[in-house]
């Protein structure tokens, strides 16, 4: 009875994914102006960024979510036109853009999963913080806390370093997602799959996990750098500043690009560093923004308020807009050190 009520679930699932993914549920009413009336094009994506909006997410990660949700709806409405062609017979594609979009409810806290993985809240911890564990990981709060005391660091390389380790936290954030959702995966198909399916999902299953292992290797090498930096300082002969701007260098010179193609790459990855500063200036802009216009709001003026709010928008826009292209850039790139023998990330 149990087994038969858990296959029906799963039925009523499927129908509403295929819900989803219907024209009609997912193209929004175009206006007479022929201009879309609200933010996505694909109704579930609106969805998100309405709870998103009512959740009253930071500011920067509201920024960030709107990004990661334009290169979603960018990768379905492609993949709508490879389905009409055919291109999608084993439903590859469509797997692959359905645990991506798991993969942001997750990492937003949307998922209707209580996060123990530590995401970042304007909230003060239940537990005690002691002074200068920025870091949810012990060894890095480790690493952080013998950097900053070594005098080794001028404070700009301080702010540097800092934000590798940033990008290091995000990253075992990212990790325990991918891995949360892999494992969701394996459970339904040990319970639903069929003889017939099951080879052709146990080789999907082992992408997935060579991903994982892919990642884990990633965070280690990662780690170690962070380590070595933290004892012997920054190299004086660094190419780049940017923690992910670094962290593709490397991979390029792991892969199988001539050296042709790795000083191409290199202009490139300049370009790209340069979108990344500015997108973090605007980061930071729009987060001092945001405060000012809550001191604004609560001295009550409303000319002052409308003016600060103004502003503010304006400024969201324009991190929206940099926070995307960025992001594209950044899958850009990836995707073609991918097809020079190394694995793709898809987060």
């Amino acid at each position: 009875m149990e087994l038969r009520f858990f296959i029906l679930s799963v039925c009523l699932s499927a129908g509403v994914l295929a819900g989803k993914y219907s024209k009609e549920m997912n193209e929004q009413k175009v206006s007479k102006e022929g201009k879309t009336a609200v933010e996505f094009r694909i109704a579930k994506l609106n969805q998100v960024w309405e709870k998103a909006n009512r959740m009253q997410l930071a500011p920067v990660r509201l920024s960030e979510l709107h990004s990661d949700l334009k290169i979603q709806e960018k990768d379905e409405l492609q993949w709508k036109k490879l389905k009409a062609e055919g291109l999608d017979e084993d439903g590859e594609r469509e797997a692959k853009l359905r645990r991506n979009f798991n993969i942001i409810l997750a990492k937003y806290g949307m998922d209707g999963k209580k996060d123990n993985r530590a995401l970042d809240s304007n909230n003060l911890k239940d537990h005690d913080v002691r002074e200068g564990d920025m870091f949810d990981d012990p060894r890095l709060n480790k690493l952080w806390n013998k950097a900053k005391i070594s005098g080794k660091f001028s404070e700009e390389e301080l702010q540097s370093l800092r934000r590798e380790f940033q990008h290091h936290k995000d990253k075992i954030h990212e990790y325990n997602i991918v891995m949360d959702t892999v494992s969701r995966t394996e459970e339904i198909h040990k319970n639903v799959i069929s003889t017939v399916e099951g080879e052709g999902k146990q080789s999907a299953l082992h992408e997935k996990h060579s991903d994982l292992k892919q990642r884990m290797r990633d965070l280690n090498q990662g780690f170690e750098r962070l380590r070595r930096i933290s004892h012997e300082g920054f190299s004086t002969d660094n190419e780049f500043k940017e923690p992910r701007v670094i962290e593709l260098w490397e991979m390029a010179r792991r892969s199988n690009l001539s050296e042709d193609e790795l000083d191409s790459l290199k202009e490139e990855l300049r370009h790209f560093e340069t979108k990344v500063e500015k997108h973090q200036h605007y980061q930071e802009q729009l987060e001092y923004s945001h405060q000012k216009l809550q001191h604004v709001e609560s001295l009550g003026d409303k000319e002052h308020i409308m003016r600060h709010k103004e502003k503010y928008n304006n400024l969201a826009e324009k991190a929206r807009e940099m926070g995307y292209k960025m992001k594209k850039h950044l899958q850009d790139i990836t995707n073609k050190l991918s097809q020079n023998g190394l694995p793709h990330n898809e987060l």
